[in-house]
């Protein structure tokens, strides 16, 4: 596990590389696309597949036919587009990554978590954390259409902050707000850390790689 959390670190530091690269010196190259979002829809392609999305994961697929094709044709694609494309493609795949935990038979991915961190959930407990399940599906789903509408309706100037300011500073609301609301509605839930909850993070991923355990 070390070495593919390592292989997965080197190999994400290599993608921001070259993408930072393509971006600031060769930003007129037809493979700046590629290079920035050929990646991530790769993945998406795959863990869409693997969660039974096959729509969605074709979409994922169709979309990188089509950028090999404008590469290979020889047409750029904007940089402005490149960097919306990066942070819708990111918020809607969080949103189908939470979202698919929804579906009938599954285990929510905050639920998942939380018994993982607290062992032992009442009725409620587990009703609450669909509810924030469901919650952070909304959210990365709305981030996806708010920025695709601030693109298409504002100067890219209202865009580039709502992306690099608005962007984190929600995320971080998102988190001290859910905080906040779970132990005030619900003051039995066991107080954590952030080190606990990345060891559930660990487990559920080892849960869900593993056949012969799956999670109920």
């Amino acid at each position: 596990m070390q070495a593919r959390h390592a292989l997965a670190a080197v190999a994400g530091l290599a993608y921001v590389a070259g993408s930072q690269w393509l971006m600031v010196m060769a930003p007129t190259s037809p493979w700046s696309a590629v290079a920035l979002l050929v990646p991530m829809l790769l993945v998406a392609c795959a863990w869409l597949w693997h969660a039974r999305q096959r729509l969605a994961s074709a979409c994922a697929a169709a979309a990188i036919a089509a950028l090999l094709f404008l590469a290979l044709a020889g047409n750029p694609v904007a940089a402005e587009k490149l960097y919306v494309a990066q942070h819708v493609i990111v918020h809607l795949c969080l949103a189908a990554w939470f979202g698919s935990s929804l579906r009938s038979g599954h285990t929510p991915f905050i639920t998942g978590l939380a018994q993982r961190v607290h062992r032992q959930l009442t009725q409620d407990m587990r009703h609450y954390t669909r509810n924030v399940t469901l919650a952070w599906t909304v959210y990365f789903a709305a981030m996806a259409g708010i920025s695709l509408v601030l693109f298409a309706a504002a100067p890219f100037e209202v865009w580039a902050t709502f992306a690099n300011l608005l962007t984190p500073i929600a995320l971080g609301l998102m988190f001290g707000g859910e905080y906040l609301l779970r132990y005030w509605l619900h003051p039995e839930f066991e107080r954590v850390t952030m080190g606990d909850a990345i060891r559930a993070y660990r487990e559920s991923n080892l849960a869900a790689s593993a056949p012969d355990k799956p999670l109920r």
